[in-house]
């Protein structure tokens, strides 16, 4: 085999692994980088209808690279949506997403007939791409119990547009959020959070995120 050979080989091998991957961004940039490779590969063997049909599916993913990364922080292109802790359908969605959940929060579990709960949906046009649990003391303090994102959005933050609307913690006399302890978060820095012991701790008088209240 050539390094020629090999170069087409790769180029093919990050194709068909970009399509394996369950994230929306990984999955464009591999497929991304792979069109690249055959790009150069096919221009270098002369086969011109392969050239031209890699460079469309390069112009593709490049086009939704650019409104992923450019809506990502979008509160137009995300909505956060507050239902009752016993909704039917959120009793669903956390049935449907409980294997990866329990992978991220192994001791996770929620009671929707409490009365202290609450829950958010995060909504990117007609599909649920995560959600925010969290219940309340009379202290005024929201504890989060789950910050999930499914496994598409899982290279976005879209957990940020719930504590970027301090409404959904204030409505339930909260003016404290605090996460729970070895949370792996790294955006909570970025929204006013700060780090107290194992936990990421908001406080929303102090925080510049009442805009959105």
């Amino acid at each position: 085999m050539t390094w020629l050979d090999a170069i087409g080989w790769i180029g093919s091998a990050l194709l068909v692994w970009s399509l394996l991957q369950t994230r929306l961004l990984r999955l464009r940039a591999l497929n991304l980088v792979g069109c690249l490779v055959l790009i150069g590969f096919n221009a270098a063997v002369e086969v011109w209808p392969m050239v031209g049909l890699n460079v469309v599916l390069a112009a593709i993913n490049i086009w939704y690279l650019s409104r992923m990364l450019a809506t990502r922080h979008d509160e137009t292109a995300y909505q956060a949506v507050e239902v009752r802790p016993d909704d039917e359908f959120l009793a669903h969605t956390l049935r449907l997403h409980s294997r990866d959940i329990a992978r991220f929060n192994p001791g996770f579990a929620w009671d929707g007939g409490a009365p202290d709960g609450a829950a958010v949906f995060i909504v990117n046009g007609d599909e649920v791409v995560g959600m925010v649990l969290f219940r309340t003391t009379g202290d005024g303090v929201a504890h989060v119990q789950l910050d999930y994102v499914t496994q598409r959005y899982r290279d976005f933050t879209p957990g940020e547009f719930v504590y970027r609307q301090s409404r959904f913690f204030l409505k339930h006399g909260c003016r404290t959020v605090i996460t729970p302890p070895g949370m792996l978060s790294p955006y909570y820095d970025k929204l006013g959070f700060r780090r107290e012991g194992d936990s990421y701790v908001l406080d929303l008088s102090a925080a510049d995120l009442t805009a959105g209240a």
